[in-house]
């Protein structure tokens, strides 16, 4: 009798502990990183170096940068978030575009990337643009206050990837965007610096992202070397 009386406290134990770990995130296991490291080339980045690195002929996305604009639909008055500004090469372009009624946010987890792109923002008379530290786990963008979040040559940084999809799509207003430019992974015609240094492909990157509540509704064959993806936030 006792050893019955027993089971059965264990049991209900163990169903307690279960709808608990469900219900409190604390107890949740934390995500682990996929690319230990990767970013640890921008904690104390030398600016005009990533400049020269970023901002150069050769290099597709600064070859193609006007036509990248004008394909993400980008208009007067909206407020888009530039997630990984870097040296603010989009970040610019996009203020541009949406005028003095829309708003850029230069979001990157580099304080040295942020504060330069304020200033050359300003240099430019570019006053609608606002930059923000971030962690590698968030964007820290206030819920509902984008109308696109842009990412070029980011998402393979992306350390937490799932936790910064969550953060993403919550900063997107319903029926929002997100634009992904990154490197195609390919042993075809990559380089090798490619497959050592990136870590998913274009297959891996649309089940990740639309398995974090994102639809694809474009696939644009604008870039060789990389490519151009286009999700719209799901939900709520």
């Amino acid at each position: 009798m006792k050893y019955i009386l027993f089971v059965r406290l264990w049991r209900l134990l163990a169903v307690v502990m279960a709808v608990s770990m469900i219900a409190s995130p604390v107890l949740r296991a934390e995500e682990q990183s996929v690319r230990p490291g990767i970013n640890r080339y921008y904690q104390n980045p030398d600016w005009q170096q990533w400049v020269n690195t970023f901002e150069r002929s050769g290099r597709e996305v600064y070859d193609r940068r006007h036509e990248i604009v004008a394909a993400s639909g980008v208009k007067q008055g909206m407020a888009v978030a530039d997630i990984g500004a870097g040296t603010g090469l989009f970040t610019r372009l996009f203020a541009e575009r949406v005028g003095r009624e829309g708003r850029v946010y230069a979001v990157d987890i580099s304080r040295t990337f942020v504060e330069n792109i304020l200033r050359t923002s300003r240099e430019q008379g570019l006053g609608n643009v606002e930059g923000i530290v971030n962690s590698d786990r968030d964007v820290s963008l206030p819920p509902d206050s984008i109308d696109l979040a842009f990412l070029t040559d980011t998402y393979h940084h992306f350390e937490y990837p799932l936790s910064m999809l969550s953060s993403i799509r919550t900063a997107i207003r319903p029926g929002g965007r997100l634009i992904v430019i990154d490197f195609r992974r390919d042993p075809r015609f990559s380089s090798r610096w490619v497959m050592g240094h990136v870590r998913a492909g274009r297959q891996t990157v649309i089940d990740e992202i639309t398995g974090a509540g994102f639809r694809l509704i474009d696939d644009k064959p604008l870039l060789r070397t990389n490519f151009y993806l286009i999700f719209q936030k799901q939900g709520a």
